[in-house]
């Protein structure tokens, strides 16, 4: 083989162990999810932040479950969907809980603008309780009241109820303003918790509403369709991995929290031991300011029991956040295994249905090997080699060209129905490609045409100098008796002729054809002896030509059972007014005719001249 040759042998053996190798390696794994859920979860690195620009309560676990129960397609993540939504909605309870208390015990401090709006609050809530009680006083006059005094204390109830609309109103305002301006958060708080608790009642995501389209075709036989398989299991692994990173960031943020506030509640029950030893100590003595000395340490004693209190709270419920943080990172990491799983087997597939690509060009490449080698050989005329060679080769490569594409695209649907009437599309369309292409295997049987015959097409006689595979081509003569005198004109016919048409073949592999004398015996001499000498003369000289196209045209019509046709000489006579005429047949090799016909005239001329002789003698 050429180096060309070997270098494209040895790149498709490549290629094919590389698909092998990957099939191997991509192969299910027995016992996937029990191992991934008893090796224990990396920590994956956090995401940077601005502090300033962090919400007061951090939603995100539940939103992000949220938006991961939309992505769920089977079963078995519809289940972890759930549970991931149910431990992010837990989690963000208690940071609302958590939000709540940090602001009452760290209240942020107020700018100038804040703390206008908050002494407009409060003189606004101190005006909203005046009319309240006196609303109240009023109603209980009302109640005790003669008839002549109701209609008077109606009137002030009225208008004490309007005054009180009016004063609700500033308070609301007041309390809006304030809240803009960073100075209540706490109302704030509230306002989202409430807002939270209301989007609770309504219905969840729906489960798998974006889930894409192509997922489900990863255990599919055709590329295309698991390559898009396989593209989105990994884009649903990538989002799943940035959930459990979110997870993962926001776990270990709170345990940095915990340590921290782990080490204030264990300082303050040192702190609150001592406070107790001390208001004992105090409690013992009798003098007044003792006694003043004792009250202030039982209330800092009561001060640090109750800070106390508050951060053993704030360190549960950080406890507990920080457990529901761990298990949402074990949920989206079994999440991940299963989809992983799957994304495996689409890798799987994809690579499995590229080694049956590589296999069948493979194929293809070694029937065109095999192609070369089967017609390097052959003995025939090397047009009609070269054009077998091409149509095999062509036949290989278009077969292999279709499994390719069904491999890649897959059979289409209705595949009956549409081959139908592609099918009749392309018959009607190509109908003279199509005749004229299966009219070159007819021309190429046994009982076709061959470079060198003589033949006549539709009228046209000539010699046959190239069949191609869609056109025939003649070197025209003026008809099939002067073979020897080209016209110098090609002459193309479509092969169409050979199923369509008829063609002649004056051909045989001798190619033999019969040639004719014509002579004038005079009335002067005598004709019979001069007949009985011409016929056994042109018998003589035709004679081997004669034995072996009998011989041969015995070995062609036996198969036909027909009986052999008789190639010896025939003499036909007719009377004239000028003599006798004579018409002599004889069979020659049409490339001898002139030859033959120029031996015979010189034969019959000395007969002729001999005969003659003897009459005057």
């Amino acid at each position: 083989m050429k180096v060309r040759q070997w270098i494209t042998a040895i790149v498709l053996l490549l290629l094919v162990a590389a698909a092998i190798v990957g099939i191997v390696w991509t192969r299910a794994l027995p016992d996937a999810n029990e191992e991934a859920s008893a090796t224990p979860n990396k920590a994956l690195p956090g995401r940077k932040g601005s502090a300033a620009q962090r919400p007061l309560v951090d939603q995100r676990p539940l939103q992000t479950a949220k938006r991961m129960t939309a992505i769920a397609g089977t079963h078995e993540e519809q289940t972890l969907a759930h549970e991931a939504e149910k431990v992010g909605d837990h989690e963000v309870d208690l940071a609302f809980f958590d939000a709540l208390r940090t602001i009452e015990e760290n209240p942020p401090p107020l700018s100038a603008e804040a703390k206008q709006f908050a002494d407009r609050k409060e003189k606004a809530e101190l005006a909203l309780k005046d009319d309240q009680e006196g609303i109240a006083l009023l109603t209980r006059k009302l109640a005790t009241a003669p008839e002549s005094q109701k209609d008077n204390l109606q009137d002030q109830i009225d208008v004490a109820k309007a005054q009180m609309d009016l004063d609700q109103d500033e308070l609301d305002d007041a309390s809006e303003d304030l809240e803009q301006s960073g100075g209540d958060p706490q109302s704030k708080i509230k306002r989202l918790k409430a807002e939270h608790d209301a989007s609770d009642q309504l219905p969840r995501a729906v489960a798998g509403s974006a889930v894409s389209p192509y997922e489900q075709d990863y255990q599919a036989h055709t590329l295309l369709s698991v390559f898009r398989a396989w593209q989105a299991l990994r884009e649903k692994t990538a989002q799943l991995e940035a959930a459990r990173a979110e997870a993962v960031t926001k776990q270990q943020r709170m345990a940095v929290r915990h340590s921290t506030l782990k080490i204030r509640v264990d300082k303050e029950n040192e702190n609150r031991e001592a406070a107790k030893q001390q208001a004992k100590g105090f409690s013992k003595s009798s003098s007044a300011s003792s006694r003043e000395d004792s009250k202030a340490a039982a209330k800092a004693a009561l001060d640090s029991l109750k800070q106390y209190t508050r951060d053993q709270k704030n360190l549960a419920d950080m406890g507990r956040r920080i457990q529901d943080e761990q298990e949402l990172s074990d949920v989206y990491a079994s999440w991940i295994v299963l989809v992983e799983n799957r994304e495996r087997a689409a890798l799987h597939r994809l690579i499995e249905s590229f080694l049956w690509i590589l296999l069948v060009l493979v194929a293809v490449y070694l029937a065109s090997r095999l192609i070369e080698r089967l017609f390097t050989g052959m003995t025939a005329e090397n047009k009609r080699i070269d054009t077998l060679r091409a149509v095999a080769k062509f036949a290989a490569q278009a077969v292999g060209a279709l499994v390719i594409a069904f491999l890649i695209f897959g059979m289409p649907n209705q595949t009956t129905t549409v081959l139908g009437l592609a099918g009749a599309g392309f018959t009607v369309a190509m109908k003279d490609f199509i005749v004229g292409f299966f009219g070159w295997f007819v021309l190429m049987g046994r009982n076709g045409l061959r470079v060198g015959d003589w033949v006549e097409i539709n009228g046209v006689a000539g010699e046959v100098i190239e069949v191609g595979l869609l056109k025939t081509i003649l070197l025209e003569t003026g008809n099939w008796t002067a073979a020897g005198h080209p016209t110098g004109r090609r002459v193309s016919f479509v092969n169409t002729f050979a199923i369509e048409g008829h063609f002649f073949n004056f051909t045989t592999s001798g190619q033999w054809m019969w040639d004719e004398l014509e002579l004038t015996i005079p009335g002067d001499q005598e004709p019979y002896a001069i007949i009985d000498a011409l016929q056994k003369l042109v018998e003589k000289e035709t004679e081997e030509n004669a034995r072996k196209a009998e011989l041969e045209w015995s070995h062609t019509t036996t198969r036909y059972r027909v009986q052999s046709i008789s190639a010896k000489p025939a003499i036909n006579v007719r009377p004239s007014g000028s003599g006798v005429e004579v018409t002599v047949r004889y069979i020659t090799r049409a490339y001898e005719r002139y030859e033959t016909r120029k031996k015979l005239y010189a034969a019959v001329l000395e007969l002729m001249h001999g005969k003659r002789e003897a009459v005057k003698q």
